[in-house]
């Protein structure tokens, strides 16, 4: 049957070459700053070897012709911004809080910088018998399999057997005599769950009892949870049991966290949402041993597009062949974005207090745009990347996804650290801020006589997006201006040849690490054996009979037959795309000669709002993509915070965000600015998990 589509706008799709995060647009090259007064509209994007589609605008029909112009080279910044900034920051006066005062108790909870990141074992100091710990992991066994998911006859499924799950484990509590509490879990955040259990009004067992609750009732239309972890409420009574004996570890002592399912967690299978990876039951990641560590109760696995979107280049976000096909919590019929599918729209319906999700570029800032919530894609370096899946590790992060910034900051000061197996975390320089706790305290910076950058549209894109996005953008500027933030127009040059590298090098280095992570998999559940290379994994999807039934994989085959990482070409492609990346920023947040003119961050239009649901195999074609902001932070490795700005589309009811970014490994300040950003405009709103917007 023909579907009835919304009214298409023109659109971008990645050929062969970077497809994880379903691509989006890189900035052109011919890029004119204006002038007069600031109208926003920020960047054009093209990658090398994307193809374009003409498709109708609510308002603005005009075609689009990428940019094929050529600029000179970008003259290299040697100061490195962040170590001038970390020294001018005692001499900044002091901002207003961006939030309602956050609790005295919350603030003797954050940790000094550092405390946690080390180990495990080193991660809480004052922590009780071993036995305490172990308690939150589950037995090897458990949760093998994610039964419920897509099937050959149904292979664009919403959802698995954890909304089942959950209705069992809070049967056999109640059955114990457990009361689940009435929450209004929407606008709760990380500081008043801490406020409620010191104040006896709340528990661990209890909060986690009422987010199994909303999976039980919620997920099965939404389809974020691929599996539920079946101690998740005897690692919640255990907080409680640690925090009657020896007090909170942590900010997230007790909080329920649900992790995109390429990062490993003990008993659980660690998938990337392919099939083939069922019986991968590999242990903690090196986060996920933070998180524990912290008191953080990990409920469970979040859905996610498989293998980062990397698979095909006509993959359909938050589909996998294990968790099926997530959908938006404010529309059921839109796209989720991806590849942190899950990890967005399950922040965003209330399935968990907070996500831990991943990006090589776009995979948490556009989920968490497209979902209304707040995302970090921090620092390449800041968050270990140990026992995560990986696409390529020259550009592959992990970050949190919450509904408040606060709560994003206080992951961030547990998932902040160093790790040993990750070169990555060692490269941090002496006297970063890593001082995340302030910005939950409302000590973060201020926007009030801030001096911003914010990315405007080129006449190309601006006839692209539709009128009501570009009308968020505009507001949003708008908003920080009557805060009393300076905004200046700019423009990043020179993202056609950083898109073109990174579409080069991200195959090979594709190949290269996922070989790596395979090739070190112990043998699956039950002794069955795991793919060890990508041919393997080529080689079983060929066969099997649901992953291939909605999108090919010609990426993988792509990479496979492609030169290899360490090639000249390839290594060449890398180290231009990153320092062009870099010095776009760079250049950009300098603002020549001189501190006096620098720019704190730069502010962009994340992307367009989501697209409606659809797969090249069925419907001839997948959900498309207009324009993100998402590259130049993601191939630099700089930090990016995405926080809502407010709703566009059909009735206006899809969300919309806008970015910040920064420099190298100036992320609290960042997010300080994200956070004075949603104090300002208080922008989100919960979803209403309507069928369709229109």
């Amino acid at each position: 049957m023909q579907r009835t589509r919304h009214r298409r706008r023109r659109r971008w799709r990645p050929e062969p070459g970077p497809g994880c995060w379903q691509r989006w647009p890189h900035p052109g090259d011919d890029l004119v700053t204006p002038t007069g007064p600031p109208l926003p509209a920020p960047h054009t994007q093209e990658t090398a070897g994307r193809t374009t589609r003409t498709v109708t605008n609510h308002s603005k029909a005009q075609p689009v012709s990428p940019s094929t112009s050529r600029r000179p080279a970008l003259r290299e910044v040697p100061v490195p911004r962040p170590v001038r900034r970390a020294a001018r920051r005692a001499a900044r006066p002091g901002g207003r809080g961006q939030r309602a005062a956050a609790s005295a108790l919350v603030a003797a909870l954050v940790l000094p910088a550092g405390a946690l990141s080390a180990s495990a074992a080193g991660l809480d100091p004052t922590a009780p018998p071993a036995a305490d710990v172990e308690a939150a992991g589950p037995p090897a066994a458990a949760g093998a399999g994610a039964v419920g998911g897509p099937t050959a006859s149904d292979p664009a499924k919403t959802g698995t057997a954890a909304p089942a799950r959950a209705g069992e484990l809070l049967a056999a509590a109640q059955a114990a005599g457990l009361q689940v509490p009435q929450l209004d879990l929407d606008p709760l955040t990380v500081p008043e769950v801490q406020e409620r259990v010191e104040a006896g009004d709340l528990t661990a067992e209890g909060l986690t009892a009422a987010y199994l609750q909303r999976i039980r009732d919620v997920d099965p239309q939404v389809g974020a949870v691929l599996a539920l972890d079946p101690t998740a409420l005897e690692q919640a009574r255990a907080s409680d049991a640690h925090r009657a004996a020896h007090g909170a570890r942590s900010p997230l002592e007790g909080v329920p966290v649900l992790l995109k399912d390429n990062i490993g967690s003990a008993g659980l299978p660690t998938t990337a949402g392919s099939r083939a990876l069922l019986g991968n039951l590999a242990p903690d990641a090196f986060l996920t041993a933070q998180l524990r560590a912290a008191g953080a109760v990990v409920i469970g696995k979040a859905n996610l597009s498989e293998w980062a979107n990397f698979r095909s280049t006509s993959a359909t976000s938050g589909w996998s062949g294990v968790g099926g096909q997530t959908r938006n919590p404010y529309a059921l019929d839109r796209d989720p974005c991806g590849s942190s599918s899950g990890s967005g729209a399950s922040v965003a319906a209330s399935l968990a207090q907070l996500a831990i999700g991943t990006e090589t570029d776009g995979s948490i800032v556009c989920p968490a745009a497209t979902n209304g919530v707040v995302g970090v894609k921090p620092t390449l370096g800041v968050v270990s990347r140990t026992g995560v899946v990986p696409l390529s590790l020259e550009q592959d992060t992990a970050g949190p996804l919450a509904r408040h910034a606060v709560d994003a900051a206080l992951a961030m000061e547990v998932l902040d650290g160093t790790d040993a197996a990750d070169p990555a975390t060692l490269e941090r320089p002496d006297g970063v801020d890593t001082s995340f706790g302030r910005v939950a305290e409302g000590n973060g910076p201020s926007l009030s006589g801030a001096r911003l950058g914010y990315w405007t549209l080129t006449p190309e894109q601006s006839a692209a997006v539709d009128d009501r996005t570009e009308a968020v953008y505009a507001s949003a500027v708008t908003a920080m201006q009557a805060a009393g933030a300076t905004l200046v127009p700019v423009q990043l040059p020179d993202q056609d040849a950083v898109g073109a590298g990174e579409g080069l090098a991200l195959g090979p280095e594709f190949e290269r690490d996922v070989d790596a992570h395979l090739g070190g998999l112990g043998a699956g559940a039950a002794g069955a054996p795991l793919p060890k290379t990508l041919d393997d994994l080529i080689a079983f999807n060929a066969a099997d009979p649901v992953e291939l039934a909605l999108f090919g994989q010609e990426t993988f085959t792509t990479a496979a037959s492609g030169p290899s990482a360490d090639s000249p070409q390839v290594a060449a492609a890398r180290a231009d795309a990153r320092r062009l990346a870099r010095a776009s920023i760079d250049t950009v947040l300098a603002q020549g000669p001189g501190g006096d003119d620098d720019l704190a961050a730069v502010v962009s239009l994340t992307g367009t709002p989501p697209d409606l649901i659809s797969y090249q195999n069925t419907d001839g074609e997948p959900p498309a993509f207009v324009y993100a902001s998402s590259t130049p932070a993601a191939v630099a490795g700089y930090p990016a915070v995405t926080v809502p700005a407010g709703f566009a589309g059909p009735g206006d009811v899809l969300p919309v965000g806008v970015t910040f970014t920064g420099a190298r490994w100036d992320d609290v300040d960042v997010l300080g600015y994200a956070a004075a950003f949603e104090a300002a405009v208080d922008a989100r709103r919960a979803p209403r998990l309507l069928p369709t917007a229109g």
